[in-house]
């Protein structure tokens, strides 16, 4: 009997330390899940804001409000009376725009992970991407000074500040199509560009034959007469410099009506471009409609929805579908 007692005892003490412990390991991965889902919370609200979610919506707007009042700072500093009377509320409006440029960088580095969730280096992809080197630049120029950086290299950092602007990149759809197209395009357009580049060169060389010894001022090497080409090629014109010989004054006008050609190549790859971005979204969205079955509430596979068919069509298909 006491041995009985002993053993019911001893049960006893098991399944009370291994109910204690089952309690703290629940203790202890609560808080984790709560960590996971505050951390969630806090990269959906930096992204994009989804319908509905009023947070979100909150940040990204003033995201952008900061965005257009950093530019507009930089515009107004350029005037010498209001740079001298508001200096103090340029440099606090700096301060603060800065201080939340920098809090949802470290925000974005944080929740790096669930961005890059099949990377096993998901912060140093975040760090190498295109948007976080811009997020970088919107705001380093304002930590140099303390580093003691060269004056010349601060004025040039300023001017990056300008840059802040691709950050509404990912609040624009239209934004974000713009570059998407360039991206897809990039072999053409650097295609044209060399196309460019080679004829821009040549030009350069003939003017400089052709116009030194008549015009020594206006093209005293080949980099200044490359300038005028460039000039000529995109059909600015260079009212300060022109040909007087026989031989620059032909080259001059073939070099013209080459120009109209060659600019024009960039903007029609551009617009072909947009032609096949905008059907394939009007492809995507054809794809993505679905058909629900209004008798049992199922989604109807194989139907694709056309604007211009008819409700009697519409419910033909239907029909044949639960058939």
């Amino acid at each position: 009997m006491q041995k009985v007692l002993a053993r019911f005892q001893m049960r006893t003490r098991y399944n009370n330390i291994s109910s204690n412990s089952n309690e703290q390991v629940i203790m202890l991965a609560r808080p984790t899940s709560q960590a996971g889902a505050f951390k969630r919370r806090v990269f959906q609200i930096i992204e994009k804001a989804q319908p509905g979610d009023k947070v979100s919506m909150i940040f990204d707007w003033t995201i952008i409000v900061l965005i257009f009042l950093s530019i507009l700072t930089i515009i107004l500093q350029s005037f010498d009376k209001l740079d001298a009377q508001f200096t103090n509320s340029f440099r606090y409006l700096e301060g603060f725009t800065v201080a939340v440029f920098t809090i949802e960088y470290l925000l974005r580095l944080w929740t790096a992970d669930l961005a890059f969730s099949n990377s096993s280096i998901p912060r140093i992809r975040y760090f190498l991407s295109f948007l976080a080197f811009f997020d970088l630049l919107a705001i380093l120029p304002f930590y140099l000074p303390f580093i003691g950086a060269d004056l010349r290299v601060l004025r040039l950092f300023r001017m990056l500040r300008l840059l802040r602007l691709v950050k509404i990149k990912r609040y624009s759809p239209a934004l974000q199509t713009v570059l998407d197209v360039v991206s897809c395009s990039l072999h053409q357009l650097l295609a044209s560009f060399c196309v460019c580049a080679v004829i821009i060169f040549i030009a350069g060389i003939i003017m400089y034959t052709a116009e030194n010894e008549a015009q020594p001022e206006a093209f005293p090497n080949v980099l200044a007469s490359l300038w005028w080409a460039v000039n000529a090629l995109t059909t600015v014109g260079y009212g300060d410099v022109y040909p007087v010989t026989v031989t620059g004054k032909f080259f001059a006008s073939i070099l013209s009506v080459i120009g109209v050609g060659v600019i024009a190549i960039p903007a029609g790859i551009i617009a072909a471009g947009f032609l096949k971005a905008i059907e394939n979204n009007a492809d995507s969205e054809k794809t993505s409609a679905t058909v629900i079955c209004p008798h049992c509430g199922k989604q109807i596979d194989g139907i694709e929805l056309h604007p211009q068919k008819s409700h009697n069509e519409l419910d033909n298909t239907r029909d044949e579908s639960t058939n």
